[in-house]
Formats: structure tokens, C-alpha cells, sequence
């Protein structure tokens, strides 16, 4: 038998192996979609993660990678699986924790410890710089029982004078005190009544809920501290990033007043709060002067919050600054007030 042999060759010009058709445009936009519902889908798992948490437990965002090796989403497979998802998911949680950890870490002092004296005496010489303010501000108080908001015009001087005046929208000036060597005159221009008298704590709140003597208020006002002559500098401690002078006064009120040192290698300090406890008293009233701005080398709060002791910020008086005039000149007769013809006169608070 003949055997036939047959040989084969490759065409023209084609030599190799066939090659693997080309993808086309419409199929790379079908890829690509299919990437995008992928990444849509663990964008969305995460957003469920961070829902179930609450505003205090939810932490910082975390950025994750969109790709991986070769161009491929890192996730795509990993939330099919959900390995990938329940490792990335406690990545989360740790970071969250190294980042809560980090932001109490109390920030120590990059400076010498200063003397009770040296931070006593910073305080005597912004009471001597500040005298005098004139502010237009927006206050959260009470009148009447009742707590209200409204504009507050204030003029405070350093001795302990005061004059206020507050009003409300389409009604204009509802109510007035003044407080000048140590009497006061409160007008209520709604019920047409008014009092006068000695300037008791509780009169002095009778405007703005903040019961303590004239020239505490005043010193407030002003965004610092009053203590009279003879007080004693205790100690020096150090709270939040503040030193934190410990005073005395001769009648037995306590007064802790936080110090903040903004440059280190400069010793000023702004005062950024203060407590006090009275010697009969087992709480501490609080002062918070937040938002500090400068003026002629002082700081001074644009937010000034008070808290009664035992109780909160948020239940306490709120003073927005709006307008600041320093050390204006102030007419003699600024913190003098007459009650208009026909109030009906009640008694002091006592």
C-alpha cells in the first residue's frame, strides 16, 4: 500500500498561534460598569457600618484603597467572600481606637513650670490693661422664670458698675439694670414695675442669670477673674493643656483660673477659664471663655458661657459677643438709672 503523506502549512503572513480576539469598546464599558456596581456596593456596606454606630463611636473616616494588584478592585472579591470585609471592618475599629486614645492623651508643658507669683502677676496686669468694656452681644438668660434670647447691651466696668439692657425683636428694650457703688436699679419696662436697693447676688442676676457679687460679674464681663485684695496664690497645677493658678481670698472662696500659654517661648498667658466654690458651698460655679480674639495684645472671648454650681453649661447663661469697644470713655451718669413715672415699685430680692 502507497502511504500518502500530506504536508500542511501555515497561510501567508499568519504565522504563530491565533491570537485571542480583541475586546470591544461596548464589551470595556460593560467591564467597567461592572467595576462601578462593585465599588457602588462596598461604598454602600461601609456607609451601613458607620449607621449603626453612634456619633460618639463612629470615628474618624478612614480612607481604603479603590484598586489593588493589576488594576482590580481590592474589595470586589473580598465582599463576595467577606473575609476581606470583616478584616477591613476591625481595621476600622483599631484605627478608631489609636485615634480615640491619641486625642485624650492629656498635651504636656513644653515650658518651665511657672511660680504661683509669676502667673498672679500676668493676672494683675491684664486687670490693670482692662478697665472698661462697652459690648453688644447676644444672650441666652432668664427674665421672669423664663429663659430667653435676645440682644444685651452692656457697659462694665472693672470696679463693679454695670448697666444692661435687654432686647427682643419687634419689642425693643424690655428690661434695664444698673448697678453703681454697690446699689442697683432693675427695671421691667413689660410688667412696668421696677426695684432698687443694695446690690445682692440675687439682684444682680436679675437681668442675667449669673448670681454672683457686681464686681465678679464685671471681671466676667471683662474675661477674667476678680479676687480682692489678700488673696493667697496656693499652687500651680496644670489641666487640659493650661496651667491652673489656685487662689484664696480672704473670705474663704476658692478660685481655680486656667492659663493658657499660646506661645511657649513667651511667657503671656490668656485666660481660657475659671471656678470658684465658696467657702459654705460643696459645687463650683464655672466660667468658659471660648473663641479667643486679640486686641491690643489681650485676648478676649467672643463666647463667654456660666455654670451655677452643679450645673451645666448647657443649662447656664451663653453671652455672644458681637461688638467690642476697650476702656471706652463713659459719661458719669453711664451706670445711672432713673425708674420712668408711674412703675409700680416692688421689693428687693434680698
Amino acid at each position: 500500500m502507497q502511504r500518502l503523506i500530506v504536508h500542511m502549512h501555515p497561510p501567508s503572513g499568519n504565522c504563530g498561534p491565533p491570537k485571542r480576539p480583541v475586546r470591544g469598546l461596548r464589551g470595556r464599558e460593560r467591564e467597567g460598569e461592572r467595576v462601578r456596581v462593585r465599588c457602588a456596593e462596598r461604598r454602600s456596606a461601609f456607609r451601613g457600618l458607620r449607621s449603626r454606630k453612634s456619633p460618639t463611636q463612629a470615628g474618624p473616616r478612614l480612607s481604603l484603597p479603590l484598586t489593588g494588584h493589576a488594576g482590580r478592585p481590592a474589595l470586589a472579591g473580598n465582599l463576595q467572600t467577606g473575609c476581606g470585609f470583616l478584616g477591613r471592618s476591625l481595621l476600622f475599629v483599631v484605627g478608631f481606637l489609636i485615634i480615640s486614645c491619641a486625642s485624650t492623651t492629656p498635651a504636656q508643658r513644653t515650658y518651665p513650670i511657672p511660680t504661683a507669683d509669676e502667673l498672679l502677676a500676668a493676672l494683675r496686669a491684664r486687670q490693670a490693661a482692662v478697665h472698661s468694656l462697652n459690648l453688644e452681644t447676644r444672650t441666652t438668660s432668664w427674665l421672669g422664670g423664663e429663659r430667653v434670647r435676645g440682644t444685651v447691651q452692656m457697659l462694665v466696668e472693672r470696679g463693679g458698675n454695670l448697666r444692661f439692657e435687654a432686647e427682643v425683636s419687634l419689642q425693643g428694650t424690655v428690661a434695664a439694670l444698673a448697678v453703681h457703688d454697690g446699689a442697683f436699679v432693675f427695671v421691667d419696662h413689660q410688667k412696668k414695675t421696677f426695684r432698687q436697693g443694695l446690690a445682692t447676688t440675687n439682684d444682680v442676676a436679675s437681668l442675667i442669670r449669673i448670681p454672683l457679687p457686681a464686681q465678679a460679674v464685671a471681671a466676667i464681663l471683662l474675661g477674667d477673674v476678680f479676687f480682692p485684695e489678700g488673696s493667697q496664690a496656693l499652687d500651680v497645677g496644670w489641666d487640659r493643656g493650661a496651667d491652673v493658678l489656685h487662689l484664696l481670698t480672704p473670705d474663704g472662696v476658692q478660685l481655680w483660673v486656667s492659663l493658657h500659654r499660646p506661645v511657649p517661648a513667651v511667657a503671656v498667658w490668656d485666660v481660657v477659664a475659671v471656678a470658684g466654690q465658696p467657702a459654705s458651698a460643696g459645687a463650683r460655679w464655672r466660667v468658659s471663655y471660648q473663641d479667643l480674639q486679640r486686641s491690643d495684645g489681650r485676648s478676649f472671648p467672643a463666647l463667654i458661657r456660666f455654670a451655677e454650681p452643679g450645673r451645666d453649661f448647657d443649662d447656664g447663661v451663653e453671652i455672644k459677643v458681637r461688638d467690642r469697644i476697650l476702656n471706652p470713655t463713659l459719661p458719669a451718669d453711664a451706670f445711672l438709672l432713673a425708674p420712668p413715672p408711674g412703675y409700680l415699685s416692688q421689693k428687693p430680692r434680698g
